[in-house]
């Protein structure tokens, strides 16, 4: 085996779970998924229609659903939306089929690489900084919980953070778990 069979990308919006993912899967040579483009290629609806017609509840059920679907695969590198770690059994199902990588970034950091998103619905606020703090007061706990790696993403490119994550898990790689 090279490695864990799958890894699981968990953190805030905007820390680069989609991009940092797809160029993991590369380098893994393992399938990349992202759940956030499940849910919205199986619903033919963005986040925010879903947000606004069956609000958060709503989106977070249809989540749950395609995280116990992908995450019971193999072979694969998942990116999951930032508030998927807050359903109990979205965590079990990370914590216990794959290798959960989580990437962190300061709160200026993902306001930037998020201020002209207009489908990141919690942030559309008057004051995101401020809603981003309060998410991560509740998120930030779970995600540190959850991984069994993390990696700041601040300042970084793609390829430095892949480098990064590979780097850190040569022991894993090595002994295949």
């Amino acid at each position: 085996m090279t490695g864990p069979d799958n890894i699981f990308l968990i953190g805030p919006m905007g820390v680069g779970k989609s991009s940092v993912g797809k160029h993991l899967a590369t380098s893994l040579n393992k399938a990349f998924l992202d759940s956030d483009s499940e849910l919205v290629n199986r619903t033919g609806a963005d986040i925010p229609l879903i947000f606004e017609k069956e609000g958060e509840e709503g989106f977070r059920h249809r989540e749950s659903g395609i995280i116990d679907e992908l995450t019971a695969r193999h072979g694969i590198v998942l990116a999951t939306g930032g508030g998927a770690i807050l359903d109990e059994v979205n965590r079990t199902h990370l914590g216990s089929r794959g290798f959960v990588i989580y990437l962190s970034a300061s709160t200026g950091q993902i306001l930037k690489r998020t201020k002209r998103d207009k489908n990141r619905p919690l942030l559309q606020t008057p004051d995101p900084a401020a809603r981003l703090d309060e998410l991560m007061a509740i998120r930030g706990p779970l995600y540190l919980g959850l991984a069994d790696l993390v990696v700041n993403t601040d300042g970084c490119n793609v390829h430095d953070v892949v480098r990064e994550i590979l780097s850190q898990m040569q022991p894993s790689i090595h002994t295949g778990g």
